[in-house]
């Protein structure tokens, strides 16, 4: 239990919240809980009649609100009560080796069963909003109608959905395919943790690795936008709130999914040479006056050295796919020098459709997967106005160059 509070509280510290830390166990021995541990005694009966239907036959016959804690060992016991007193404040039972004990229900000599504990807590702390996943929805309606019957209102509270893997199935701690805060944090910057949060919370969203590009760009376009916004907008944009209110300005001319995709074309894994390639774009950015994009490069180097070169996997074009490539490099060649990213953009389209891709996905997956490895990649504009219209085209006779090796 200590371990599980430590790592909360140095989550909650790395992420600059500030909260009261308070321990259950001392919570219990203190007497905080005391006058609603005695008003759950007072109502003993009624919190029995509430919780009793869930439970199974077996279960029922033992069950108590209270768990006593053995005078002798400190352990927890799941046993019977033989007597309750309301007025004395004490329960009678029988510990492990079978000897009879009278313990108060204060100063922590007894806990409270989980459903029990929960609504205990709302009572002695005047908990007024509590947040939980979906599969505690029945947990909070069993604790809410405990609240009542101690004489309190329940808080307010929201139901969020639980996380599933990229195969759709729920993330499970037993089955590790779970996606930890350290290592998203690792890999992108806080913001788009927050942000990612935000999101839809009750429905279910995927939580693996290849989520963490998407959510830092979703969330530096959000942040874009809101100084955009009508005023009654940005209080529905999620940055208003991870910004407390007041989101700073977008200091990120170049995107993360860009990056990402010009350190997989190059290779680059020293964070100056990749400032090299956001020069060529923006010859007035530097680490100084561009922190935040320093530190998206930073990530952007490590994310491609952990996820991306392991997966690489290039292949080479076939003959309709080498013909638009070939096409291409000529669209490219004739661009004017400071031709912007809509202007490239419009090349690559172009230069499909000269060679009969109808469907232009295909066209820009047969891209990805010849120049970046992958099957998924970034709008291709960008990514040349970032890594250079001449490495661009270096890049594409490379391609062309392997498939005509391949059918040699």
């Amino acid at each position: 239990g200590e371990h599980n509070n430590a790592r909360l509280r140095a989550f909650l510290d790395q992420l600059g919240f500030e909260y009261e830390f308070l321990s259950a166990t001392q919570c219990y021995r203190s007497g905080r809980f005391d006058a609603a541990l005695l008003e759950v005694l007072r109502h003993y009966d009624e919190i029995r009649d509430v919780i009793l239907p869930t439970l199974g036959e077996e279960r029922r016959r033992s069950y108590s609100p209270f768990l006593p804690v053995s005078p002798k060992s400190g352990v927890v016991l799941q046993v019977p009560l033989l007597a309750r007193d309301a007025e004395a404040g004490t329960v009678t039972f029988e510990d492990e080796a079978g000897e009879r004990h009278t313990v108060p229900v204060t100063g922590g000599s007894v806990k409270c069963q989980w459903k029990v504990d929960w609504a205990m807590r709302w009572h002695a702390l005047d908990v007024d909003y509590e947040m939980s996943g979906k599969d505690l929805m029945e947990s909070v309606k069993l604790s809410s109608m405990v609240q009542r019957i101690l004489g309190g209102r329940p808080p307010e509270s929201l139901t969020y959905e639980l996380f599933l893997d990229q195969k759709g199935e729920k993330i499970s701690k037993s089955k590790g395919n779970g996606l930890t805060i350290e290592e998203w944090l690792a890999y992108a910057n806080p913001e788009s943790l927050s942000w990612y949060m935000y999101q839809s919370p009750r429905r279910a969203k995927r939580l693996y690795f290849d989520v963490i590009p998407r959510a830092v760009d979703d969330y530096y376009a959000a942040l874009s936008r809101f100084f955009e916004e009508a005023p009654e907008q940005r209080l529905e944009n999620p940055v208003f709130h991870v910004h407390g209110g007041s989101p700073p300005q977008p200091d990120v001319p170049v995107t993360f999914s860009v990056l990402l995709n010009i350190v997989s074309g190059a290779h680059v894994t020293e964070k100056e040479r990749l400032w090299g390639f956001v020069r060529r774009y923006r010859p007035d950015a530097t680490p100084e006056n561009h922190p935040e994009l320093d530190r998206l490069i930073g990530y952007a180097i490590r994310y491609y050295q952990d996820f991306v070169a392991p997966s690489q996997s290039y292949r080479a074009p076939d003959d309709r796919e080498a013909a638009g490539m070939a096409r291409l490099v000529e669209r490219l060649r004739a661009l004017e020098a400071e031709a912007d990213p809509e202007t490239i953009q419009y090349e690559f389209y172009e230069a499909g459709k000269d060679v009969g891709f109808t469907n232009l996905r295909q066209w820009f997956q047969a891209l990805y997967e010849c120049l970046l490895g992958h099957s998924q990649g970034p709008r291709m504009g960008s990514f040349a106005a970032v890594y250079g219209v001449a490495a661009t085209i270096e890049l594409i006779e490379g391609a062309v160059a392997r498939g005509r090796e391949g059918a040699v």
